[in-house]
């Protein structure tokens, strides 16, 4: 197997890193932004050049979004790939954010082209600090799981990281569904502008759903299909 690596942190963040340790004992290509992206979703270039940037022997900077560079990756850089991995985000990708993140939406051009993919992201809980080494050696245990499980055409993996609290027990890998609630849309008004108020922490949720496996300290598993 050989998987192309990208994100939407960019392709310095510390996340990408993490995620290519984890692969260490696969072939990987890193076909990543050269800026910070989150939140562009299935943005792609309309048509104007996508500057690339080699770094090193198999890392490829991209002037382009996060769908931009499994596209430049599939069917350029290394058209062999037979995954497409995305993250490891700072920050959740649960429910509703899919739709924005654009973590999700490397992988969901993945299955459109036909690739399988798995996006991973980290939820951060009360802006503590990531551990990425702790977070390098889940993904790699939930990686192992994945590749064992049969993933049809146009379908992908989505997979949430718990913040944990050093002494934590290991958390176990559930497969569950996709919340259907909203993101919260507490807000307020001041001097004719509105602002967004509510806390991500404290969105409403399904039971059972990622974002209640997630939150409850559990690695969140969902397949999502496009057809």
């Amino acid at each position: 197997m050989t998987f192309v690596l990208t994100n939407d942190d960019g392709i310095d963040a510390p996340g990408i890193q993490a995620l290519r340790n984890a692969l260490a004992n696969y072939p990987t290509w890193v076909v990543a932004p050269d800026q910070h992206l989150s939140g562009c979703s299935h943005q792609m270039n309309r048509g104007g050049p996508i500057a690339i940037d080699q770094r090193s022997d198999r890392a490829f900077a991209i002037g382009g979004t996060p769908a931009d560079c499994t596209r430049v990756a599939l069917s350029h850089l290394c058209p062999d790939a037979t995954w497409v991995l995305s993250g490891i985000n700072a920050g959740g990708n649960m429910g509703a954010d899919i739709h924005l993140s654009g973590t999700v939406a490397a992988v969901r051009e993945a299955a459109l082209l036909r690739v399988p993919g798995v996006a991973i992201s980290h939820y951060i809980e009360n802006r503590r600090p990531v551990d990425w080494g702790l977070a390098t050696r889940l993904t790699a245990q939930v990686v192992d799981v994945l590749m064992a499980e049969t993933l049809p055409p146009g379908c992908f993996w989505n997979v949430n990281l718990p913040h944990l609290q050093p002494g934590d027990t290991d958390p176990e890998i559930v497969f569950c569904t996709l919340c259907t609630q909203p993101l919260p849309t507490e807000f307020k008004v001041d001097q004719g502008q509105f602002y967004y108020t509510g806390k991500y922490g404290d969105r409403r949720h399904d039971p059972d759903s990622d974002v209640a496996v997630c939150f409850g300290g559990n690695i969140a598993v969902t397949k999502i299909c496009l057809w």
